[in-house]
């Protein structure tokens, strides 16, 4: 990997790290060449520290160390995206990221969704909402819809209607995602057992 650690004057390219399970960005952070050099060799990451002069393993102190998984170059070979897998919280205040963030498993719009269902979940008693409407029936009523549009997605799987397929397919992940709430689980908890079986 050719990295141009000669752009700036001060030999130092940025390098922003990131949870390589959760894709949450933590902490940035400057590596000069040997800074890179160690941590590649020790698969842990070392930067430079600019306020004391040399180099620095995060986690040296508090054992928060960040396991090296990968490294990018950027298109302009001066800056480096690191894949981690962080031991503990990044940064030096405890928090899971610089930014303060909580460096949770985020599905984007899917988990968007979960958040709305856990709210109906939460607040049964609106009238109008489908999902409240569900949870008030019992785990019974959520369990035979998730079986209903099973069939239904078979039975679209099985035609020429790619649509109608995608539709109750749409439906089914939907009631899913009701069941796995109504049982008291999210879709975070399916992934782990996806991820034991690795």
């Amino acid at each position: 990997m050719e990295i141009n650690f000669d752009k700036n004057n001060d030999g130092l390219v940025p390098a922003i790290i990131q949870d390589a399970t959760t894709k949450n960005v933590l902490m940035l952070g400057y590596m000069n060449e040997e800074a890179y050099q160690k941590t590649v060799e020790t698969r842990k990451v070392t930067f430079f520290s600019r306020t004391k002069n040399r180099l620095w393993t995060k986690g040296e102190e508090s054992g928060n160390f960040l396991n090296l998984v990968n490294i990018k170059n950027d298109c302009d070979q001066d800056s480096l995206l690191i894949s981690v897998n962080p031991v503990g919280p990044t940064c030096h205040k405890g928090s899971d990221t610089c930014w303060n963030g909580v460096n949770d498993q985020s599905f984007g719009f899917l988990t968007e969704l979960e958040d709305t269902i856990q709210n109906r979940k939460e607040n049964q008693d609106d009238e109008k909402s489908y999902v409240a409407s569900l949870f008030r029936k019992g785990i019974n009523k959520v369990a035979q819809k998730v079986g209903e549009e099973a069939v239904e997605v078979v039975i679209e799987a099985k035609d020429d209607n790619d649509d109608l397929f995608l539709s109750e397919s749409a439906d089914l992940l939907f009631h899913y995602l009701i069941l796995l709430q109504a049982k008291g689980y999210k879709l975070n908890d399916i992934v782990e057992v996806l991820k034991s079986r690795g």
